[in-house]
């Protein structure tokens, strides 16, 4: 009896003990689509039991509760989520998914100026393959961008030129913090590219006017890069092309990626077999390292960390400033550039980023002359956002950069120049989204900005407001303040300079229903204070000003044709400027009136195989020939490109494979992008000129990348 009463009290005890013992509650939350929901908040209803969702959607928390309770779920943009839960003796293991509170394609958002490219959204214009996969462009970023509306090809250059703007005039940053050298060094008329693979970014920002008052220094244009979190698994990438090799391996663990990679490429194998318009002496070549960690340090915290180094350099029979008679150029280019970030969501309501960034750049250029140029960039940046509701969110931060620029110039004939610069700069700037209905957005923001090198100190509004015109298409507006340093080489021989100012407006419509989207926008963009010098080494002032305006077409269409996408860009622009050594208003050089591209892309399923072709149009650009009593009356030839390319999928040794081809300029056609003069007259009181071509007629790209431990099906 008594053995009987000790179990029985025994398994009592063990019943109020494990009724007393805390049980998990975890799971994932989603939307719709399976696409994972960072900072949604978890919890039982009339309890302060609950949690916040991590960065992959995931939450865990746990709870003494034990019979029928309201599981509730919020997230901003989505409607609440209601569960009844019956919590015994078992932890319980969930599944959530969050329908939104509007349609995504029927919510209200900011698009005047600005283009998206990312897989966590619907409505976006592009999506990160987009980039790598557009016929032409190489799998360069510039490249890529350049087939949208507002930018234009200018050949000789590789660099995003954004409705009007010269190259300087937009900044690239990589999660949210400025790069200060975003492209591989070259020579004048001898394009550039992209320091930076597009595969390393999950979602790409382009805006071509008018952008958030987080971001300054550029005049016409941000392009906002956010790189790839946790790597997905352990792989070993080869990479072997027609210009190179390359060799990474990425290691993955449960909270944590490490990817550590380089390649060598190296032009002269591929440039001895196709000809050039131009005489190497050494052809492109260089090395790449790179180092990516990713470490997620809590269920919504995540840090990252990025480190890239580089040395290329090139030598050519280049033509002579003074007389154009073709001497050997050497170029050697060093950079070094750190990314790292960490971001944590506080609350519900709170989120907090931290990031530094630094760059070491020097180029070593030796002709008739020897020029040593280095930059160096530190940059210290905080944001802070905070979610009232659905109806107001705040962003606000401040950022620290410290730039310094040291130049050494040698002529043969003892003529030096050695400046040197350094400025410290400061901004803070907060902006507020405020939804005043399901149709009405409206979003404010100031920045503040210092600089230390003009000892001057300004403010720039910016605003824009959305209302949904429809169940799929909507109107913005947009108007902002701009500012931007002067370059260093006016500087250098004077601070007593302001700042080069912009303001923008646009107004844009935007449509977007059943896997086709229409875009027209319209804008104008005045320049005040640009930098303006007679000569070379002349006094330089703020005398200068211009202005640009415009329309940018649109239309991308993945739904008429099976297996088709493609998607037609148009702009129309007209603009003058007063600046550098301009002796009158006049439309720059890089500026053409009308620019379209017509990108095609086919999936071939039978084949494993992408195909697409890009064609590309530019009306005449305007140069200048010092023979002529008109300044900027000559006219480059119409600009056109037809470039084609593939992607074959497959698997070799039970690896996935992916073959690409691509060929730029597919028929061949003269491209022509204006004329070099002499700066010295000859006997005859003329000078002399030569035509600006490209170094080769054609481009033609091979590569084969293999993915070591990654199999794929189709």
């Amino acid at each position: 009896m008594l053995q009987k009463i000790l179990i029985t009290a025994t398994f009592v005890l063990c019943s109020v003990f494990v009724a007393a013992q805390p049980l998990s509650i975890s799971g994932t939350v989603h939307d719709e689509e399976g696409t994972a929901i960072i900072g949604a908040n978890i919890f039982l209803e009339g309890t302060y039991d609950g949690a916040s969702t991590d960065i992959d959607g995931k939450f865990s928390f746990r709870t003494e509760e034990r019979g029928k309770w309201m599981l509730k779920v919020s997230y901003i943009g989505f409607q609440e989520y209601e569960q009844e839960v019956v919590i015994k003796d078992e932890s319980l293991v969930l599944t959530l998914v969050l329908k939104e509170e509007v349609n995504e394609l029927n919510e209200v958002v900011i698009t005047a100026g600005a283009f998206e490219a990312s897989d966590r959204k619907k409505s976006v214009v592009l999506k990160p393959l987009d980039i790598v996969l557009t016929a032409g462009a190489t799998a360069d970023l510039a490249g890529a961008l350049n087939t949208l509306p507002g930018t234009q090809t200018v050949g000789e250059e590789g660099r995003l030129f954004v409705r009007g703007g010269a190259a300087y005039e937009t900044k690239t940053f990589i999660d949210g913090l400025l790069v200060l050298k975003p492209y591989n060094s070259s020579v004048p008329d001898l394009p550039s590219r992209n320091r930076f693979s597009p595969f390393l970014f999950k979602g790409t920002l382009f805006s071509t006017g008018g952008y958030s008052a987080e971001y300054g220094q550029a005049l016409s244009s941000a392009l906002v890069l956010e790189t790839q979190d946790l790597a997905p698994e352990t792989v070993t990438s080869i990479s072997l092309m027609s210009i190179g090799l390359g060799l990474s391996h990425t290691e993955r663990w449960e909270n944590s990626s490490l990817t550590v990679g380089g390649d060598y490429s190296n032009m002269s194998p591929y440039m001895s077999l196709v000809d050039q318009n131009v005489n190497w002496h050494v052809a492109p070549q260089g090395f790449n390292g790179q180092l990516v960690y990713r470490k997620k340090t809590s269920e919504t915290g995540f840090f990252k960390l990025m480190a890239n180094t580089s040395s290329n350099q090139l030598a050519l029979d280049y033509p002579r400033a003074q007389d154009l008679q073709l001497t050997r150029l050497d170029l050697h280019n060093r950079n070094i550039f750190l990314n790292t970030s960490y971001q944590e969501v506080l609350d519900d309501r709170w989120a907090f980023f931290a990031g530094m960034a630094y760059t070491d750049d020097t180029d070593e250029i030796s002709e008739s002359f020897f020029l040593k140029n280095r930059e160096r960039s530190f940059q210290l940046k905080n944001r802070w956002t905070f979610t009232a509701n659905n109806h107001f969110s705040l962003k606000m931060g401040g950022e620290y950069w410290r730039q310094d620029f040291e130049q050494s110039y040698q002529e043969n004939d003892g003529f030096h120049w050695n400046p040197f610069l350094s400025n410290n700069y400061l901004a803070g700037f907060a902006e507020a989204n405020v939804k005043i209905s399901k149709r009405w957005l409206t979003r404010g923001g100031l920045r503040m900005e210092y600089s230390s090198i003009l000892d001057k100190g300004r403010l720039s509004p910016r605003w824009s407001v959305a209302y949904k015109t429809g169940d799929y298409s909507q109107l913005s507006f947009a108007y902002g303040s701009f500012l931007q340093q002067p370059e260093n080489g006016p500087l250098a021989i004077s601070t007593e300079l302001d700042y080069e100012q912009s303001s923008h407006f646009i107004l844009n419509f935007q449509k977007i229903h059943n896997d086709r989207i229409f875009r027209i926008e319209a804008y104008e963009k005045n320049y005040d204070q640009l930098v303006r010098m007679s000569g070379p080494r002349a006094q330089p002032n703020n005398g200068g000003y211009g202005f640009a305006r415009g329309i940018d077409l649109f239309f991308r269409d993945k739904k008429t044709l099976k297996n088709v996408d493609y998607w037609l860009s148009y702009s129309f622009l007209d603009t003058k400027r007063l600046y550098r050594d301009f002796p009158e208003e006049s439309t720059p050089a890089f500026a053409s009136a009308h620019n379209l591209s017509l990108v095609y892309k086919q999936w071939v399923p039978k084949m494993n195989t992408m195909i697409g072709w890009t064609y590309s149009y530019g009306s005449p650009r305007p140069f200048n020939d010092p023979n002529s009593p008109d300044f900027h009356a000559e006219r480059t030839p119409s600009y056109h490109d037809l470039s084609l390319n593939a992607s074959y999928l497959t698997n070799w040794f039970g690896n996935f494979t992916i073959v690409y081809v691509s060929v730029s300029n597919v028929l061949g056609l003269d491209q022509q992008f204006g004329r070099r003069f002499s700066t010295q007259p000859g006997l005859d009181g003329q000078f002399s000129s030569i035509p600006v071509d490209p170094a080769a007629r054609r481009f033609l790209f091979l590569g084969i990348f293999l993915s070591l431990g990654q199999e794929n099906s189709f």
